[in-house]
């Protein structure tokens, strides 16, 4: 497989890690491009907006956690299936899209979440 693909794929998994517990400057600084754009419709445009975010989720909630279920890479796109665990006992299924640029840095972003509800008309597991 293309190595800038691999390299992006490993890079969007250490950016969100980092960012999510607790890092989030950190993580622009490592692997942000010039500009970055955001779909979230709860985080404010730009690098500001999600240091901001997840600066807030950081304090509000330090004892959160995330695996990371699967790495999908295909161009300059990597997508992200992670499972969350919040200190409240909500569990959350999430995917996150990145874009990244020429240089190898993430530019734009798109996500989705659901809460993981207490039963299911099915046998099958969200992960």
């Amino acid at each position: 497989m293309n190595s800038q693909v691999e390299q992006n794929k490993k890079h969007a998994v250490e950016f969100y890690k980092m960012a999510y517990l607790g890092c989030p400057e950190k993580a622009v600084e490592l692997y942000v491009g010039d500009e970055y754009i955001q779909h979230n419709p709860v985080v404010m445009d730009g690098k500001l907006g999600f240091i901001d975010y997840f600066q807030q989720m950081a304090t509000e909630y330090p004892q959160k956690n995330i695996e990371f279920l699967r790495v999908i890479g295909e161009g300059n796109l990597v997508a992200l299936h992670t499972h969350q665990q919040w200190p409240d006992g909500d569990e959350y299924v999430t995917m996150d899209f990145f874009r990244f640029d020429n240089d190898g840095k993430i530019v734009e972003h798109w996500d989705v979440i659901q809460q993981v509800p207490d039963r299911s008309l099915n046998d099958h597991s969200m992960f």
